[in-house]
């Protein structure tokens, strides 16, 4: 358990001014919804991979207000140097534990753009005291997973090693992170403490200080193999890494043992790999690896692999753990429902100058549908409570002159599950395993277009036209 203790002021100021002004009003328990989306797609491509469920759950199970956390509200002043918040709140804050519902895609779920990853509904004052957190745990670790995705099938089933803690955005980012790219498809880490937390395999070797303790290079692969000879990666490029490759050899065969293999860390990874890869063939270290770190990412994997690199073991670390080309999900958390005074539901939505911000209303479900072959075609947003028109018309909510008709014969899954009912969990978590083959199962539902990492395909994802039709007619009346 990361989150045993309660976080509870991980939060914005707002969403607790916020609180205190529904509860002021008497409005602390009228049910509402928010949905949990992002925008744009992730590192140019097409999907995210929805991660952090877990860590979220942890967050909601333990969420209650300390005395200290009560007794630090208390002096916070206003401009006027007033108390922010009455006694009454705070007494309220006291006896605070989350009552609503929670649906969520599982982990490891390709998700896309406006497609709701949370659902939150119950009081609104629980609701939204969740949001920053919620939002903070679910933007990292899905962008995370998702780069991770890109990363793995890259690789095309090579092993990857997430490499990433020492350039993590500090412990909490070290830690989720890892978990996330284990989702996402690294197969190990570095990472020793993740390793405990979540069963994920550790793995490493040596770092170039080792080699420079000792006098020469094979004197460093010589007591290491004394120390370890049956956990032997050579990092061989401290000084020149054909001589290290040779170095190694000679030492494997001195001490009589079957080697892992030898680590590059710098050069022309492409042709160093392949003339190592002929020296360990020809030393009869046919079974041996060749690992690669050095700044790699999707993009300068495929790459090697297209140059013909002999490398079948990738170490990975900046690129990953920060999602350096994009270190952020656009992830918000938006009203999309509250019920008036007498029980009834309105549906809410927010416009903007930009289109791209502009939300979709209602308490949303999405389902994906699958042609004969079992290939994902189309996902649709639809409203639980409303139900679905006759005739399934998905309608894209950025342009309405995109429409796609389902086929009555065709498979589908609605992606939201129950996670938490009135309060209390529902919802038995899978392994961290089972989570990773989850993400690689329905990664191989998508086409192989709509995966591509830059300008893939666009997969439809649209409004059911019940939903359509009522973001129009709120739209029109909020613009009168």
């Amino acid at each position: 358990m990361i989150y045993s203790s309660s976080l509870a002021l991980l939060t914005d100021l707002y969403e607790l001014t916020m609180a205190y002004g529904y509860w002021k009003l008497g409005m602390m328990d009228r049910e509402a919804v928010f949905t949990l989306t992002f925008r744009r797609r992730p590192f140019q491509g097409s999907y995210a991979i929805a991660a952090g469920l877990e860590t979220a759950i942890e967050f909601i199970d333990n969420f209650h207000f300390q005395p200290s956390d009560l007794s630090y509200l208390e002096n916070l002043k206003t401009a006027n140097g007033a108390p922010l918040f009455e006694k009454g709140f705070l007494d309220y804050l006291a006896n605070f534990s989350f009552k609503g519902d929670l649906y969520a895609m599982p982990e490891g779920t390709p998700v896309f753009p406006y497609e709701p990853l949370l659902l939150v509904k119950g009081p609104i004052l629980g609701a939204q005291l969740l949001e920053s957190a919620l939002l903070n745990i679910v933007n990292f670790q899905t962008i995370i997973a998702t780069k991770a995705s890109r990363i793995a099938a890259a690789a095309e089933g090579d092993e990857v090693v997430e490499f990433g803690l020492r350039r993590a955005q500090g412990i909490d980012g070290a830690l989720s992170g890892t978990r996330a790219s284990f989702i996402g498809g690294c197969l190990s880490t570095s990472n020793v403490f993740a390793g405990k937390q979540f069963g994920i395999p550790v793995k490493g070797t040596q770092a170039h200080s080792w080699i420079m303790a000792f006098d020469k290079e094979k004197e460093a692969f010589d007591a290491y193999t004394e120390v370890l000879p049956n956990n032997c990666l050579y990092l061989v490029d401290t000084y020149n890494s054909i001589e290290g490759a040779k170095n190694a050899i000679a030492v494997a065969k001195e001490k009589k043992i079957n080697m892992i293999g030898v680590r590059l860390d710098s050069g022309d990874l492409a042709k160093l790999s392949i003339q190592i890869r002929k020296l360990l063939d020809a030393a009869g270290f046919k079974e041996a690896k060749i690992m690669a770190s050095n700044e790699l990412d999707e993009f300068i994997i495929r790459d090697l692999k297209k140059q013909g690199a002999q490398i079948n073991l990738w170490g990975v670390g900046t690129n990953l753990i920060t999602a350096k080309d994009q270190p952020a999900l656009d992830g918000v958390y938006k009203l999309a429902a509250i019920q008036d005074e007498k029980g009834a539901w309105v549906y809410k939505v927010k416009i903007s100058e930009q289109l791209i911000k502009t939300t979709n209303p209602g308490i949303l479900q999405t389902r994906r549908f699958y042609d004969e072959s079992g290939r994902a075609f189309a996902d649709m947003m639809y409203d639980m409570e409303k139900g679905l028109s006759e005739r399934n018309k998905l309608i894209d909510p950025l342009d309405p002159t995109r429409i796609q008709t389902i086929d009555d014969n065709w498979n589908y899954r609605d992606l939201l599950v129950p996670i938490i009912e009135r309060g209390k969990r529902v919802y038995t978590s899978p392994s961290l395993s089972s989570i990773q083959k989850h993400t690689s199962n329905e990664l191989e539902t998508l086409c192989p277009t709509v995966r591509r990492f830059l300008h893939p395909d666009p997969y439809f994802v649209g409004l059911e036209k019940n939903v359509y039709d009522l973001k129009m007619q709120l739209i029109g009346d909020l613009k009168k």
